[in-house]
């Protein structure tokens, strides 16, 4: 994840431990308010984690529009925090109405009844991208609509792929192509592959190797498996081989900034690095295209966030008419020209990529995504894994994952 992505993650766990333990004390997220509903107009009130200026203005003014045509009021609120500030509403009692949920934390509130599970009230919720209708279904239940989605993908340095002798032909789209053309990359000089020591860019590997964390229904753990085993062994000798580096070890704080620097040829991260590299690099050349595929074929992660709406909110037909206004494929496209996301319905994907063409690998990239761990209580779990990540140039892979598998199992079975 981006740099600010990391510092919210930071206070997750706190917010997340509150909502829990409220929660496990009684904080009455299961019962029932249908008698509390308003039918009338309603004055939502609506949290989003705004990526700036631009998202801040263009919900609002969305919102504003849905209000005028429909007799309500919405008040839209960029949260300074996200994370702790929804998990204390929660936890208190009195959250908002809608808000954004980020996939990450979805199970932990979902797992505890403080969202509604609308998602299947929405117009045509097949329409949404089948890896993030999963992604935000919980018990067999779709809770909320995918608001949008980003996948990773691998950039190329143009001129610096040119200057190691690499033409169209060396683009890799194997794991076998990406490894011969790392050494030659490596043999001119050059860094070949910058790449994010966590779980949130490592386990791409795994997918692409027919493996991953959890079950489906996020009940069992599933990391030592001989599939995950032979991903993490690949990613291994990339790094001793010196085919790939760690963000640390190239004076970056995260792979986008090492690349954009020009200090590697490669790098994989999402599409938020278009953003990044206009803001801070504005002269790297570069090209995107699709991961290269692993034994069992194509992978990729996808990361993304719902509109949630609060199980205790008094308003629930009227948030989901909210939701369903944001959710349409003409406001999605609106958002997506304004603040750069992705629409998360598979039915303006062609308009999309006509409006962005380069973006293309990254949208083809929904068809075969995983999305994050869908269970509650993991977040040390999943922390203490990319601590063993971070060390895996010199640990043992199947430890790494046997202990995930533990660990995990203790989290699951609490």
């Amino acid at each position: 994840m981006t740099p600010r992505s990391l510092r919210r993650a930071a206070v997750a766990g706190v917010a997340a431990v509150a909502l829990l333990g409220s929660a496990a004390c009684g904080s009455g997220f299961d019962d029932s308010t249908d008698a509390a509903q308003s039918a009338g107009p309603a004055s939502l009130q609506i949290l989003i984690g705004s990526s700036g200026d631009a998202e801040t203005k263009a919900v609002q003014a969305a919102a504003a529009t849905w209000a005028a045509g429909s007799g309500n009021n919405a008040t839209v609120t960029p949260a300074q925090d996200l994370t702790q500030q929804l998990g204390q509403a929660l936890a208190g009692g009195s959250p908002p109405d809608v808000f954004y949920v980020d996939a990450s934390r979805f199970a932990d509130y979902a797992s505890v009844g403080a969202l509604e599970p609308y998602g299947d009230r929405i117009s045509s919720p097949d329409d949404f991208y089948p890896s993030l209708r999963t992604t935000f279904t919980y018990d067999g239940k779709l809770y909320c609509a995918p608001k949008d989605f980003s996948t990773l993908a691998l950039q190329i340095n143009t001129d610096l792929w040119a200057e190691a002798g690499l033409t169209d032909a060396d683009v890799p789209t194997t794991w076998d192509q990406l490894t011969a053309a790392a050494r030659k990359i490596k043999a001119r000089g050059l860094v070949p592959l910058a790449l994010g020591d966590t779980r949130d860019r490592i386990g791409a590997f795994l997918v692409q190797s027919g493996g991953w964390l959890v079950s489906p229904d996020g009940k069992q753990a599933t990391a030592d498996t001989p599939e995950n085993l032979a991903a993490l062994q690949y990613v291994r000798t990339m790094l001793d081989e010196g085919l790939a580096r760690y963000p640390k070890q190239l004076d970056a704080g995260w792979s986008g900034e090492a690349f954009g620097k020009g200090k590697a040829v490669m790098t994989i991260e999402g599409n938020w690095i278009k953003g990044a590299l206009q803001n801070d690099f504005p002269d790297v050349k570069y090209r995107v295209v699709e991961l290269p595929a692993g034994p069992k074929g194509k992978g990729t992660l996808s990361f993304t966030q719902c509109w949630g709406i609060a199980a205790k909110s008094r308003h629930k037909e009227q948030a989901i008419k909210f939701v369903e206004a944001m959710t349409a494929g003409d406001q999605q496209m609106a958002f997506a020209k304004a603040f750069g996301v992705m629409p998360s319905r598979q039915s303006v994907r062609d308009q999309y990529t006509a409006a962005f063409p380069a973006d293309k690998p990254f949208v083809d990239g929904a068809q075969y995504a995983q999305g994050p761990v869908n269970a509650p209580k993991m977040d040390s779990v999943l922390g203490d894994l990319d601590t063993g990540l971070q060390g895996l140039a010199n640990g043992d892979p199947k430890a790494v994952l046997a202990r995930f598998d533990a660990n995990a199992r203790a989290a699951l079975a609490g």
